[in-house]
């Protein structure tokens, strides 16, 4: 989708932002930016929409140079979210959400079903918001509104910098959730910088680490705190993250006695006493048998939080909960591994705090 080829920025006063950048952006990724402040994320996401150009190297999305493009295309098939939202104070909410499409020529019932269509996705009343300025609206409502703005002409990829670091704390992490579950269904690829390590870990299929304009480490969340790089990579993470903020899927149970194919059930091949999991023949996730018999039991995301997944443990009597990515069946997670794996990482700063 999005690759970097050797890309260097040098600025006239030889400041040097980006250095050699080979990176590849898989189509329908959400892919998180991370660093200190000045290390070159910012810098590397705008060049992807042409806010600012390499000095050395080259950018292509689907394999054509990003310079090919007509600048005013190029731009309206990306979405940009930013941290300051810059909705427009002097129109509606639905004249916000329009301009791009407007742009594109979009028919009015057409741009109106998908006004409604983003509204709803995000959860706001489209009937009770459409008219209102964007001072009539909380924070949280407001940065709802500039996602949905960025997402209105259907782009194919979204830019997102910074955009909930002015929020405070609830709002911050409710809508981080409204990404996660907003990407399963829209399967964009979005570039997503933040300056905070638990947002890029919980929001991003693969994190990008940076240090003085180079990349440390790409990989996923759950590599980088098992396998980390190197001691920059260690502490970067180490300093920022607990053992409770540890996804679930870092330490779930992969292996096959754990899980069956569905049709083991008919078989009568699994075992009497136990919690297991069942998949569908693609894979998805189908069922759970408990002690012989079959439980609708809670699925719990791969990206969730040992903290959200003890939540979901204590409204349940059982002792695994089988783990999903897009209702693909990926593991399962027991009660029992969650307290080892805080047991073994008792040193970490708040382990005993929920």
């Amino acid at each position: 989708m999005i690759t970097f080829q050797d890309v260097t920025k040098t600025y006239p006063d030889g400041t040097t932002a980006l250095k050699d950048i080979a990176l590849h952006v898989k189509d329908g990724e959400l892919l998180t930016l991370i660093g200190p402040s000045g290390c070159g994320k910012t810098t590397m996401m705008k060049m992807i929409n042409r806010l600012i150009h390499p000095t050395e190297g080259s950018i292509t999305i689907h394999n054509k140079d990003i310079r090919e493009y007509n600048i005013h295309e190029l731009r309206w098939n990306i979405g940009y979210v930013l941290q300051e939202i810059a909705l427009f104070p002097h129109m509606t909410i639905e004249e916000n959400i329009s301009i791009v499409p407007e742009m594109k020529k979009w028919k009015k019932k057409d741009l109106s079903n998908r006004i409604d269509e983003l509204m709803h996705m995000v959860g706001l009343d489209a009937e009770k918001h459409r008219k209102r300025k964007p001072s009539e609206l909380s924070g949280g409502q407001q940065q709802r509104v500039g996602v949905i703005r960025a997402l209105a002409a259907d782009p194919d990829i979204i830019l997102m910098d910074e955009p909930f670091s002015a929020l405070d704390p609830i709002s911050r992490e409710q809508l981080q959730k409204d990404i996660r579950q907003l990407q399963q269904e829209i399967q964009k690829t979005i570039v997503f910088v933040t300056h905070d390590m638990d947002e890029a870990m919980a929001l991003g299929d693969r994190v990008c680490v940076m240090q003085a304009g180079e990349i440390v480490q790409l990989d996923t969340p759950q590599n980088l705190i098992l396998h980390p790089a190197n001691e920059f990579v260690k502490d970067f993470i180490g300093s920022r993250k607990t053992p409770w903020e540890t996804a679930v899927d870092v330490i779930m149970d992969r292996t096959k006695n754990q899980m069956y194919p569905v049709d083991e059930l008919e078989k009568g091949t699994i075992p009497k006493k136990g919690t297991f999991a069942l998949k569908n023949p693609d894979g998805t996730y189908a069922t759970a048998i408990h002690d012989g018999e079959t439980m609708d039991l809670p699925a719990l995301e791969n990206g969730m939080t040992l903290k959200e997944a003890t939540a979901v443990f204590e409204k349940t009597d059982y002792p695994m909960l089988p783990v999903v990515k897009q209702d693909q069946l990926l593991g399962t997670l027991s009660y029992k591994d969650i307290v080892f794996y805080l047991k073994e990482n008792h040193h970490e700063k708040g382990v005993g705090q929920l």
